[in-house]
């Protein structure tokens, strides 16, 4: 395939009957999920058009489907009932549109009319002598209509560079498109000519013609590129979710190339403030991220038939390429997304924990109390307590994950380089711990903490002995749950 060409279905689809062999090769590879998302060949990372349609759960995500290292981006696409079996559904979206061909980038689903309604940003960059910052690239918001998912109808170009505010580089994306009081509204992440990174607000009485309404920005700049931004009110509290590039380092916090967090807005978001700008520190809280972990990024959330609001995450972290070793490439696939979150805020704080469903995944339950070592299967979920004092839990003999009550800080650290792939150690201020839960599916690992109040994700790689755990605590109790087969 040529670099910055168009490439329509058809072309996708000779490509899938010609690489029968490169799929049987991915499929066979022992570090394959059971109840994650992950892409059936090539290269996966965000969510995208996250949304449940007649029953059905819709999970789209970018993909580049015969280059596990990344490549032109389609738009892949997963079904599920339950959010734990997923089926892919293959390519809705290809970059076959002028205003789309170098990639169908990411976005969000609105679910109207009996129809599924596609936000997304068509890139396009121009061949040339360009910094593809300020110049040589289009971002183009771009509308698809499809009456399942299946299929594209339609792609409509909404807005282009031109309709944008003018203090902004080229790199405007990812719509997030929702509607409230009988009217639609949509964020959308920039970088701004000053490198301050920006979320714009806009609104619609048509889901066709945009208004440019306002901008969210912090006090001091914080970043240079805001990417994936999402809008939502949960709990009585209106929540910005963004995920930050260029945020320096700043103690334990901010350790990961990138970031993904959330703010508590005061008033209404709508409400045009000074100088057009939704700023003031009153106004919007202070970020904190959703994730300790080194593998977690580019998050989006919707809302459920049952009123849950659910978030899911790209396992994974842009611009790491040189650093992380994912041994899974070799076997024609990478990346992953985390399990859906239940999303809910307690004490002020927003709260991620797993869905309900996966009570139902589990057949098979042993006790545990005190320090315990012992064999595990590549998938299981550990549930624990503690009434105090240090904790410490070792997976595969190289993934340390422990509690220091002296300090409140919970430690995630790769001691085996190899089974970390390059991951070494992050860490974050808990405060007291009462319990965790530690998720294994196979090549990846969640832990949440406190009811969800804090989150841990990474990727890891044991073979096929080094299934094992070892936990250190007087004080600790809990069950190890496993699923059938």
């Amino acid at each position: 395939m040529e670099k910055y060409h168009k490439v329509f279905r058809k072309d996708y689809e000779e490509w899938y009957q010609e690489n029968q062999e490169y799929r049987e090769l991915t499929a066979s590879d022992p570090r394959r999920l059971r109840f994650h998302l992950m892409p059936e060949t090539g290269w996966l990372n965000d969510p995208n058009g996250l949304c449940q349609y007649k029953g059905i759960y819709h999970a789209f995500y970018q993909l580049a489907y015969f280059q596990p290292e990344g490549g032109l981006k389609f738009w892949g696409h997963c079904t599920s009932r339950d959010l734990l079996h997923w089926e892919f559904q293959g390519v809705p979206l290809c970059p076959d549109q002028p205003f789309d061909c170098h990639g169908a980038y990411s976005g969000s689903a609105l679910i109207e009319e009996d129809q599924m309604y596609l936000f997304y940003t068509g890139n396009v960059k121009l061949l040339g002598e360009h910094d593809y910052v300020n110049t040589g690239r289009e971002s183009n918001t771009v509308m698809a209509v499809s009456p399942d998912g299946m299929q594209v109808d339609t792609k409509e170009l909404l807005m282009t560079n031109g309709d944008y505010p003018d203090d902004l580089t080229r790199h405007v994306r990812d719509p997030k498109v929702w509607k409230q009081d009988g009217r639609y509204y949509m964020v959308l992440g920039a970088r701004t000519r000053e490198d301050e990174g920006t979320v714009l607000l806009f609104s619609s009485e048509d889901k066709k013609r945009w208004n440019y309404v306002h901008r969210f920005r912090m006090e001091k700049p914080f970043g240079y590129m805001w990417e994936c931004p999402d809008l939502y009110v949960l709990d009585g509290h209106t929540v910005l979710s963004i995920s930050p590039q260029g945020v320096e380092q700043d103690g334990l916090k901010f350790a990961n190339k990138y970031q993904s967090g959330t703010c508590f807005l005061s008033g209404d978001f709508r409400e045009t403030k000074a100088l057009g700008e939704f700023r003031e520190t009153k106004a919007l809280g202070e970020f904190r991220e959703l994730d300790g972990g080194f593998d977690f990024y580019a998050p989006q959330t919707f809302l459920a038939d049952d009123g849950r609001r659910i978030q899911i995450g790209w396992m994974g972290m842009p611009d790491m390429e040189k650093v992380y070793r994912n041994w899974t490439v070799g076997r024609g696939w990478q990346n992953m997304l985390t399990i859906p979150r239940e999303l809910s805020v307690r004490d002020g704080i927003l709260c991620q924990n797993p869905v309900r469903e996966l009570k139902e995944w589990w057949k098979e339950e042993r006790r545990i109390k005190g320090t315990y070592s012992g064999p595990l299967e590549p998938c299981c979920e550990l549930e624990l307590t503690t009434e105090g004092g240090d904790v410490k839990v070792v997976l595969a003999g190289g993934l340390v994950l422990r509690y220091e009550k002296a300090e409140g800080i919970f430690w995630m650290e790769f001691t085996d380089p190899l089974l970390g792939g390059g991951r070494d150690i992050r860490g974050r201020q808990v405060g007291a711990l009462r319990d965790l839960r530690i998720l294994v599916d196979v090549s990846g690992v969640e832990v949440f903490l406190n009811g969800g109040q804090d989150v841990f994700s990474t990727r890891f790689y044991p073979e096929k002995d080094q299934y094992h755990v070892e936990i250190e605590g007087s004080r600790v109790q809990g069950v190890l749950r496993y699923c059938e087969g």
